[in-house]
């Protein structure tokens, strides 16, 4: 009778408010996006009386500072990028501290892909010095995971003959069309543009060596391996780099609204793993630690409830 009664004043406290959720993802041939479309199903479904849409934007740079601005309930972004915005890193593209931003989840790990075109001759991160590459679009948690990983090559944009900041899927044909060299995307692992790329025969997973994540200055890069298989014609693994990403709310957002995305994104996991495998990643167990931000109070009674916080 306990949860039927609090169940009731949830749907009551939901309805008086003519609950908006808008999130915020990132470009269509993404991962944010698709699982940003599910997302918005299960809490249509979720959230009595809520009106749901999903936004693509420049992903986790633009996705942080719309949701301190109160456009946005829900927001996917990378953890370099939500550190930087609780710490106000002008470099990173922050001008001040975001303190309105709320932790929902820590969810799948990112990983920094590199491609490039079999004719353009790159085997190796040096080997990118003089060519053209897609580095992810202006203000995006990818441009920010490129700059990392090129400083820690020894490399900077300024030893490119180009520099592209196109979405994913552009840059991908970019490649394909010989107008790129190469492409460096942080996605989850079977996005959809490196899938289309590599099936075409024309391109090649650049590794990145474990040396070189180890001297990022951040703790949230880890070495990590691409599996072997993980797309077609890629028959071993490949070494990278890997940066957890987070769904994030903001102050404002009502505790009953934020308990309930955050439940009813557990109880319906199994229908973002078929969105994209990308989502087996994301793990209850992990979801509440290494948080470079505070919990939103209605994720963190939910995380009491379940066990996951004691």
């Amino acid at each position: 009778m306990i949860a039927f009664g609090l169940s009731f004043a949830i749907l009551d406290t939901a309805r008086s408010e003519r609950v908006l959720i808008t999130i915020l993802t990132g470009s269509t041939n993404g991962v944010y996006y698709p699982l940003g479309t599910t997302l918005s199903s299960i809490y249509t479904r979720a959230v009595p009386e809520a009106f749901v849409t999903v936004q693509a934007t420049e992903g986790s740079v633009e996705n942080l500072r719309l949701l301190e601005a109160g456009e946005g309930e829900l927001a996917f972004t990378l953890g370099d990028a939500l550190a930087d915005a609780w710490a106000g890193n002008k470099a990173a593209g922050f001008a001040a501290p975001l303190r309105k931003l709320r932790a929902i989840a820590k969810i799948y790990p990112n990983f920094v892909q590199v491609v490039a075109s079999n004719r353009s001759g790159i085997q190796t991160l040096a080997d990118l010095k003089g060519k053209k590459v897609s580095v992810g679009p202006r203000g995006s948690g990818t441009e920010l995971n490129a700059v990392a990983i090129f400083k820690a090559a020894g490399l900077s944009f300024s030893d490119l003959a180009k520099v592209d900041y196109s979405p994913f899927g552009n840059s991908a044909r970019l490649v394909i069309t010989g107008e790129l060299d190469a492409t460096l995307q942080s996605a989850g692992l079977g996005v959809e543009s490196i899938r289309h790329l590599l099936a075409s025969g024309r391109a090649t997973l650049i590794p990145i060596p474990a040396e070189v994540v180890a001297k990022v200055r951040s703790p949230v890069y880890v070495a990590a391996t691409i599996p072997a298989n993980t797309y077609d014609g890629q028959t071993a693994d490949v070494t990278t780099a890997s940066i957890p990403n987070f769904l994030v709310t903001r102050v404002g957002v009502n505790s009953d609204i934020a308990y309930l995305m955050t439940k009813s994104l557990f109880d319906q996991l199994d229908r973002l793993v078929l969105t994209h495998p990308a989502a087996k990643g994301i793990s209850i167990g992990t979801a509440a630690t290494d948080l470079p931000i505070p919990l939103h109070p209605g994720a963190e009674r939910y995380y009491r409830e379940t066990g996951v916080l004691k």
